[in-house]
Parts: structure tokens; C-alpha cells; sequence
């Protein structure tokens, strides 16, 4: 076989390769992609319609009820802001403590590093459980504050084992003696060398431990007592519960239960629009970090 066919094989199998792949990673992302499209169309569509099955790609019969209905509440807003405050407060703390810990353990010189990690795996496998950690938060003398939703899960061992991995992996130990050489202390290479070759993983862990304390409604629900201290999810969550509730207790006749049944179909699909969008909004600036981290961070690990 000549150069030039082999050249022209090999093009036309890299050719259906390229068709296969992009038919295949095309249906994925229409699989992931579709339920939030169509969570939206719902949000601002007649949910006659959406109920009936009626509309599948564009809306029909636009209104924007539900979210009049939503905003309308102060609760909402104060939400977002107990929200925000949480999350980047949190945020802060969680990536803080999770890089010096797996930057610790990437250490070769660290003493005992091998026995630490043992005992923190443990903490993997065994935990006191719900009750007793409610006992030490309310010892702590925590409940009710925003540091019963942050300081009893300030690290994650998980994302501590993916820092640990991307500092073996990035910062290597001749980079540190050739530092040391030059008369560097440990806390100026890392605060000089480490943090600024870090910016990957670090947007990683923020990443994640953004979008769990954003979606986290669960610790609030049990250590949080006055509304006004709710997060988002919460008041969201509170604002669909009390919904049903009125139908079912108030509501009598045929034609009420089902404006109650409109009502809460645009509130359900409405809230989380809302609660997903920041997010959504955030991610795509932070991709590219979050990529590179994953990939350095967990993969190699």
C-alpha cells in the first residue's frame, strides 16, 4: 500500500471517528442540557400545558405569574442574601484549610504524614452521626448562626486527597531545595511559588464547595430557628411546602384547586430557575480552571 492511500485510509477512519464522537457527545449534552431548557419553557408557559403534555420545545401561552408571585416575597431576597454571605464566607474558609492541609501532607519532610492520613481516612468510613454532632454544635454554643452551616464541615477529606494529589504531582521537591537554596523560608515559597502555580485547584475547590453550600438546605433545617437567618434553599423549599399546604387545607371547590394547581406548577418550575442561575452564570468564567484542576488534581491521583 503507497504513502497516499494509507494517508487517505487513515483520514477517512479519523473522518468517521470525528462523525461518531461528535454524534455521541452531541446526544449527551441533549440529554443534560434538555431537562434545564425545559424546566425554563415551564417557568414562563401555561402550565395547563405543560401539565397536558402539550408543550415539548417553545413555549406556549407565556406568562410571567410565577415569578411575579416568587419575587413579590421579601423572603426571597433575603434569602439570596443569607445565601451569598454563607457561601462565600464558607467558601473562604473550606479552600483555606483544605489547601494548607493537602499541601501538608503533599510534604515528603512532613513527619508522621503516612499515620495523619490513616487517621483521616478513618473519618471516612465511621462518623457520630446526626444527633451527636447537633450535641457539639449546640455545646459550641452555635446553634442558630451561620457557623453551625460552616465550621462543623470546614474540610472535606475528599477535596483535601485531590489538593494532596495536584501538589505531588505540580510542586515538585527540587523546586522547594532549589528555593531553600536561595535562602526562602517555608511560608514565603508557599505564599510566593505555590498559591500563584495553584490557581487551577484552587478554582476547583471553590467550586465545589460553592455550589454545596449553595445547594445545602438540610444543615439550616435542623441548627437554624429564626427565619430571617434562612438561606435560599430553605425559603424556597418553605415557599412550595406552604403552597401545597393551602391547597390542601383551603381549598374546596373545583375551580380554586385548580388555579392552587396552576399556581404551584409556575412556583415549582420558577424557583428553580432562580435557585440554579447564579451558578449557571458563574461556571462558564471558571471552566477552564475547573478542567485543568480535575484533570492535574484527580485524574493523575
Amino acid at each position: 500500500m503507497s504513502v497516499s492511500q494509507t494517508k487517505s485510509l487513515r483520514s477517512r477512519n479519523d473522518l468517521i471517528f470525528d462523525i461518531l464522537n461528535y454524534f455521541v457527545l452531541s446526544v449527551i449534552a441533549l440529554i443534560v442540557l434538555y431537562p434545564l431548557y425545559f424546566v425554563f419553557i415551564a417557568s414562563i408557559s401555561n402550565p395547563t400545558t405543560v401539565l397536558n403534555g402539550e408543550m415539548w420545545i417553545w413555549p406556549k401561552g407565556i406568562t410571567m405569574e410565577g415569578y411575579m408571585r416568587i419575587f413579590k416575597e421579601d423572603s426571597i431576597w433575603r434569602g439570596y442574601e443569607n445565601t451569598l454571605l454563607y457561601t462565600s464566607v464558607g467558601t473562604v474558609i473550606n479552600v483555606t484549610f483544605t489547601v494548607l492541609a493537602g499541601y501538608a501532607l503533599s510534604r515528603r519532610d512532613l513527619y508522621g504524614r503516612n499515620t495523619i492520613m490513616v487517621y483521616l481516612l478513618i473519618t471516612m468510613f465511621f462518623s457520630g452521626g446526626l444527633i451527636p454532632t447537633y450535641l457539639v454544635v449546640k455545646k459550641l454554643h452555635l446553634v442558630n448562626t451561620m457557623w453551625a452551616l460552616i465550621l462543623p464541615k470546614a474540610v472535606s477529606l475528599f477535596n483535601v486527597i485531590i489538593a494532596r494529589s495536584f501538589f505531588q504531582d505540580t510542586i515538585p521537591n527540587e523546586l522547594l531545595e532549589q528555593a531553600k537554596i536561595d535562602g526562602c523560608s517555608d511560608i514565603t515559597f508557599f505564599a510566593r511559588i505555590v498559591l500563584p502555580l495553584s490557581k487551577a485547584i484552587i478554582a476547583v475547590l471553590a467550586l465545589f464547595y460553592a455550589v454545596g453550600y449553595w445547594n445545602s438546605f438540610f444543615d439550616a433545617l435542623i441548627y437554624l430557628g429564626d427565619e430571617k437567618k434562612y438561606p435560599l434553599q430553605l425559603v424556597l423549599r418553605n415557599i412550595l411546602v406552604i403552597q401545597n399546604e393551602l391547597a390542601s387545607q383551603f381549598v374546596t371547590d373545583v375551580e380554586s384547586a385548580e388555579v392552587q394547581q396552576r399556581v404551584a406548577s409556575l412556583l415549582k418550575y420558577g424557583v428553580i430557575v432562580i435557585a440554579s442561575l447564579p451558578l449557571l452564570v458563574v461556571y462558564p468564567f471558571i471552566q477552564r480552571y475547573f478542567v485543568k484542576g480535575v484533570m492535574i488534581g484527580s485524574v493523575k491521583g
